[in-house]
């Protein structure tokens, strides 16, 4: 499946457009995560537990993305568009959503 956020193949033809497609992850930040990246606020740098939480939500909708075309029978994704979002109370949830077009490239 070609990934691509563009709104078109250079040197391919769409022969199809079956449309818009999505794939969302939400996940739950714990306490653990909450507390080292609270030192991490204080003493400066990365927090490799969130990061790792929000690529791997990324990982969950791009793939949820990937099948909802397949089963379109799509070859391509193209115009894909990534947003992230902070939900629910104190801001404990992330969401990544992952939309596109679904297309077949000759």
């Amino acid at each position: 499946m070609l990934l691509t956020t563009t709104n078109n193949v250079e040197g391919r033809t769409i022969s199809t457009y079956y449309g818009l497609i999505t794939g969302e992850a939400i996940i739950g930040a714990n306490i653990f995560k909450d507390i080292f990246a609270s030192i991490t606020d204080i003493v400066g740098g990365r927090s490799g537990s969130y990061e790792k939480s929000l690529k791997d939500a990324k990982n969950i909708a791009v793939q949820e993305m990937i099948d909802a075309a397949a089963a379109l029978g799509a070859n391509a994704i193209i115009a894909i568009d990534l947003d992230y979002e902070t939900l629910g109370k104190d801001s404990g949830m992330m969401m990544v959503s992952a939309s596109g077009t679904a297309v077949k490239l000759d």
